[in-house]
């Protein structure tokens, strides 16, 4: 990955972000709360520091998924977006296949494989953690769906 700039947005075009330089982390989740969000069996997370994310237009509309995790998507097409833990205002989470290249990012590590559903078989041989994972320690509690 290098420092460029990326741009991505919903799939109605109505918001728009741009990203400067690369996220610090970027996964697979597997957990339940991003599956229902997403509509997939996996959903594929990147992380950057909040001064590098910049909206370009829209606005994204966030759900209260618990207590702490705001869940963020398009109000217009229901695109999912962005995940953010109210205890980490300095990140933000984006979902990779929001980006318009969405190749140029990849994840290299799983989390929540505990909650894996079992029909979905994972053949790479990424790092997995059967809950949280070890990029930044916030991540490890992020992503759970008990908070």
């Amino acid at each position: 990955m290098s420092g460029k700039q990326r741009q991505g947005g919903c799939l109605c075009g109505a918001i728009r972000y741009q990203l400067d330089g690369d996220p610090f982390a970027a996964d697979y989740c597997h957990c339940g709360q991003c599956r229902r969000v997403s509509g997939a069996p996996v959903t594929a997370w990147m992380d950057f520091n909040a001064e590098q994310v910049h909206w370009l237009s829209g606005t994204v509309t966030e759900y209260a998924s618990s207590e702490k995790i705001r869940r963020g998507f398009c109000n217009r097409c229901g695109s999912c977006l962005t995940y953010r833990h109210l205890d980490y205002p300095q990140y933000t989470t984006l979902a990779i296949t929001s980006l318009d290249d969405a190749d140029d990012i990849a994840p290299n590590y799983h989390i929540y494989t505990d909650d894996a559903l079992p029909w979905f078989e994972v053949k790479d041989d990424h790092l997995r953690h059967p809950t949280g994972g070890k990029a930044p320690k916030w991540v490890a509690s992020s992503h759970s769906v008990d908070e």
